[in-house]
């Protein structure tokens, strides 16, 4: 296995993105974000499955030997269609952050995340099924994308906006919080400062990276020097300098695609 394949509704992903190329250096890997057509969570899960399949099939053009699907959306409503058609590995980030989440011993688990994610159950339900003692509180933060896409990671409003979502999830006395959307991981120093010292800060986006090193590290060989191709469906200067913050580094070799064709 030489390349891995890792897709989402548009930026977010690219935290899983980061973190994989961090402990799978030497790794090819192509990361398509489907921008023209974001957000998925506004869709109907009919359409989120066709979109999920589009980008699988595009990437898998690519010569991948493993799909990552990085989006909270396309994970819940899509991992099973995509299991079903592909003759690879696919690795959501919904199983792997409920796994991370129930690994910190937490009696009372809390999630974040957007409000389609919340809506749909899947964190909780897949938490419910691999633990049923656990409990979970779950709590919507939809304004925590838009922040983090202004790149206010660490700003006055950004951390007033987390103590109004949190106070709730704080009262409860949860021992771990999952960052729900791949968003969030920009945001985990000010959250970590929000909550209580006690409360696990639990990275789905780090999850999903350090499962797919768990599962396939032995069998992912260093391809040619770990080089990463970007694919965006709506190719735009402002995505591409965000994408680069997110990152840490220069996003090179960034195409642009029609998925529907």
């Amino acid at each position: 296995m030489k390349k891995i394949g890792v897709f989402d509704s548009g930026i977010g992903g690219l935290t899983v993105l980061k973190d994989l190329m961090n402990l799978l250096p030497g790794v090819d890997m192509v990361y398509l974000g489907d921008s023209a057509r974001l957000p998925y969570g506004t869709k109907s899960s009919k359409t989120i499955i066709r979109y999920s399949l589009q980008c699988a099939r595009f990437l898998v053009s690519k010569g991948i030997d493993l799909l990552v699907v990085a989006c909270n959306t396309a994970s819940a409503y899509s991992i099973e269609a995509l299991k079903d058609e592909l003759h690879i590995p696919v690795v959501g980030v919904i199983e792997t952050g409920a796994c991370a989440a129930i690994a910190t011993g937490a009696a009372k688990i809390g999630i974040i995340g957007t409000a389609s994610t919340i809506r749909s159950g899947a964190y909780e339900k897949t938490i419910k099924g691999l633990s049923p003692h656990v409990e979970v509180v779950s709590r919507a933060c939809p304004l925590f994308v838009p922040l983090v896409e202004e790149g206010w990671f660490d700003d006055e409003v950004t951390e007033m906006v987390a103590r109004r979502y949190l106070s709730g999830l704080g009262e409860a006395g949860i021992g771990a919080l999952l960052l729900g959307c791949t968003h969030y991981p920009l945001l985990k120093g000010l959250l970590m400062r929000v909550m209580s010292k006690e409360v696990r800060i639990v990275d789905s986006a780090l999850s999903t990276a350090t499962a797919v090193k768990d599962m396939y590290g032995d069998l992912l060989a260093s391809g040619s020097g770990g080089n990463v191709e970007y694919y965006l469906s709506d190719l735009n200067p402002r995505f591409v300098e965000l994408g680069e913050i997110f990152l840490g580094h220069e996003m090179r070799y960034v195409y642009e695609v029609d998925l529907r064709v």
